[in-house]
Order: C-alpha cells, then structure tokens, then sequence
C-alpha cells in the first residue's frame, strides 16, 4: 500500500515514492513513546475524480498501471475508519489497521465503468512510465507531481495497492464505497 510500509499481500517492500516518508514518520512515532494507534489508507478513489470527465472528452483513461488491481475505498470510509478507532470501547493503541477498498478494480475496468456510467466510449491505455509522465506533464501537472503519479502507476502494475484483508469494511462495519458511486458522483 502507498501509507506507511508499503507491502503487498506477501508482505514484500513496495518501491512507491510515498512509502519510504512515511516508514519515517511511523518509526519517529513509534520511537516517542506515545500512545498511538497507525491508520494505514490505501488510494483514495477521489484521486481519480478529476480524470473522470476527462477521459469521457477525450474517450481514453492513460496509465501505466498495467493489469494491476487498486483497492480503493471513499475519503468518507476512511473518516469513518478514523471515528471508529477514536470512539472504540477496546484501547486500540499500538495497533496497525491496514486500510483499504473491498474488491479492487483495475484501471481498464475503471474506464469501462466510466463508459458505462456516462454512455460514452472510453478505453484503458496504459503506456510506458516514461510516456505516462510525458502525457501528465502535457496535461499541465509538473515534472515532480508527474512522475510521483507515473511511480504510483507502476507500483500498482506490481501489486502495490492491491489488499484484499477487509480490514477497513470490518471497521466501519459496512462494505466500502465502490469506484462506480465515485464516478457516479463525478459525473453528475
């Protein structure tokens, strides 16, 4: 997952840009001597909201994500996830959830959901990093914020934000929002 130690389902170190500032910041934490308890999120599916009606225009959604499956869940499962540790009868302190989306998607099936939902053609494209970069910097992203998204990209093709642990449903206690209502939301 990109938050915190980045690991697959196998437990393996993920190379996501992101995942080594915040080993950092848990080992600080854990280091002070504080109470605390880690919320791990994975990818928000806000973080797609933007490209939602762009790709509707434009009828391709670009990546280098690859066949991999992103276990996205709602920015509002996550705040739910974060009132339910504070309100919890049990102390969770020290404990590490590892939060994430039920299911997964993967970004061809995000484009096909988007055709779906808007009733307009749109493909999946992925391409190398490299040229992913390319077409954000294009868009008008800079370099740095590129080629963090194009990192993001082939970390997902390589299982980086892929969990299906439902430790996040089992949490709130409730399925997560799926990709569709986003998208659904998006387009309205």
């Amino acid at each position: 997952m990109d938050h915190g130690p980045a690991r697959c389902p196998a437990g393996a170190r993920l190379p996501l840009l992101l995942g080594e500032e915040h080993r950092q910041s848990e080992a600080a934490i854990r280091a002070s001597g504080v109470p605390f308890v880690l919320l791990r999120n994975s990818w928000y599916n806000e973080n797609y909201t933007n490209a939602v009606k762009q790709s509707v225009s434009r009828g391709v959604h670009y990546g280098c994500a690859g066949e991999g499956r992103i276990s996205a869940a709602a920015r509002v499962d996550y705040a739910a996830a974060c009132a339910a540790v504070l309100t919890a009868k049990d102390d969770p302190s020290g404990r590490t959830y590892e939060l994430a989306g039920d299911g997964g998607f993967t970004l061809a099936q995000f484009a096909a959901e988007i055709a779906r939902l808007s009733g307009k053609p749109v493909r999946y494209e992925n391409l190398p990093e490299a040229d992913y970069q390319a077409v954000l910097v294009k868009a008008g992203l800079p370099e740095a914020a590129a080629g963090f998204f194009a990192n993001t990209d082939t970390g997902i093709s390589k299982g980086a934000l892929y969990d299906d642990s439902r430790q996040l449903s089992k949490l709130i206690g409730r399925p997560t929002t799926p990709i569709s209502a986003t998208i659904k939301a998006a387009l309205a």
